[in-house]
């Protein structure tokens, strides 16, 4: 009898070690196996070992930016989907809504995001970016500026420095062949 007891002892002990899993976790594991991509996307896992940080490749192949292959890391904290996720464009890419640290400006990502939202959201929403530049909210205002008031030079810029050309004493990082 007294073995029983030691066995149902250890048994709770080795559960209370177990790690747990966090709902965050929980939450992007549906994520993930709900994610539906467009054939220009695709993503990538940098740390196998953990979903809640990944790598989103977009390639528009329509747009402005379509030839293009932009690249971002999103990362998840405990706290998700209550919290945002923090997306980071990893190229130096001349667009209104980036700026020149890769910090991205989405709607979604701030204050419209919404627990009800998922990573498909935030993917969708980062393509759309590259569709449609809005020059309203702007994260590089010099960007937003020239789409709002000359769209064929913005266009150019755009072309120029998708191949990793300078403007206005700014590089930017070759994105496109």
């Amino acid at each position: 009898m007294i073995n029983l007891w030691s066995q149902r002892r250890e048994a709770e002990e080795a559960r209370k070690q177990r790690p747990k899993t966090s709902p965050a976790l929980i939450r992007m594991q549906k994520d993930i196996s709900e994610l539906d991509l467009p054939p220009t996307m695709e993503v990538q896992f940098p740390d196998p070992a953990s979903i809640m940080q990944l790598e989103l490749i977009v390639r528009p192949d329509e747009g402005i930016y379509e030839g293009g292959t932009f690249r971002f890391r999103i990362a998840m904290n405990d706290n998700y989907p209550h919290d945002p996720p923090k997306v980071k464009c990893l190229q130096r890419v001349y667009h209104p809504n980036l700026d020149l640290d890769g910090n991205v400006c989405l709607n979604i990502l701030r204050e419209e995001w919404n627990p009800i939202l998922n990573l498909n959201s935030v993917t969708v929403g980062l393509l759309f970016l590259f569709l449609d530049p809005n020059a309203d909210d702007p994260l590089n205002k010099e960007a937003a500026e020239e789409l709002r008031r000359n769209r064929q030079n913005f266009h150019a810029h755009v072309k120029r420095t998708m191949k990793g050309a300078s403007l206005n004493g700014v590089h930017y990082d070759q994105v496109a062949a």
